[in-house]
């Protein structure tokens, strides 16, 4: 051996790893091997060593498991609400009470406190309609500058006073409304605003599929009210 380039550890593990007969030919070291148990100071053998890294995996597994059935079920929970809540505006005979009907059936399928829409640029027969009245024009050029929805806490956003309390809103979704898919570069001619008085209830970074959902089915229901 040249002393000038002593055995380092990965000569030995690249070494054990190419010869897998090695432990064939001394089977005595497994039993003689002890390490520091990561449950103590205790000794224990290297066999006793992997079956604890084993459970281990394994325990890491069934969380992770147990994680991803929990998400299923949760997102199978707001799938089924947001069936009802389509379904309920599909029974709208008068349009004139869609948006109504749409802001109730949301509050209560989806347990939102408060929820506020307004709707621009309709028919002349719902001019009137205290939906499509107080929006400014800022309003309305960031509701056309949102392409997904916007999640994260009450800053003064004028859309906040579209709510029966906007002091109570401590955390909000703005939903943008437009025809066609959510993504598009089209002006929006509505939005929906979901408030909670739970900070953590839309925070920023939020995951936003069923927003979108909620977006896209509302943009179709009230394109009814828009100019023919």
């Amino acid at each position: 051996m040249n002393p000038m380039n002593p055995i380092t550890e990965d000569d030995i593990a690249n070494y054990l790893a190419n010869s897998p007969d090695f432990f064939e030919r001394h089977a005595q070291l497994l039993a003689a091997v002890q390490l520091t148990s990561p449950h103590g100071n205790r000794a224990v053998s290297l066999q006793e060593r992997q079956a604890e890294m084993l459970r281990e995996k394994i325990k890491a597994l069934e969380h992770r498991i147990m994680e991803m059935v929990r998400h299923g079920n949760e997102n199978m929970i707001i799938s089924d609400r947001i069936h009802r809540w389509a379904k309920s505006l599909l029974l709208v005979q008068s349009t004139r009470a869609l948006p109504a009907t749409l802001v109730s059936e949301l509050q209560s399928q989806f347990m939102v406190p408060q929820v506020a829409l307004k709707v621009w640029d309709v028919d002349e027969r719902y001019a009137q309609e205290p939906f499509a009245q107080g929006v400014s024009e800022d309003a309305r050029s960031f509701a056309t500058s949102l392409t997904l929805p916007y999640c994260g806490v009450n800053s003064g956003i004028e859309a906040a006073n579209w709510l029966e309390d906007a002091g109570a809103a401590m955390s909000m979704a703005l939903i943008p409304l437009r025809p066609g898919a959510l993504g598009a570069s089209g002006p929006a001619f509505g939005m929906l605003v979901l408030a909670s008085p739970d900070p953590q209830r839309f925070q920023s970074g939020l995951a936003t599929d069923f927003l979108e959902r909620i977006a896209e089915l509302a943009s179709a229901a009230l394109s009814r009210l828009r100019p023919r």
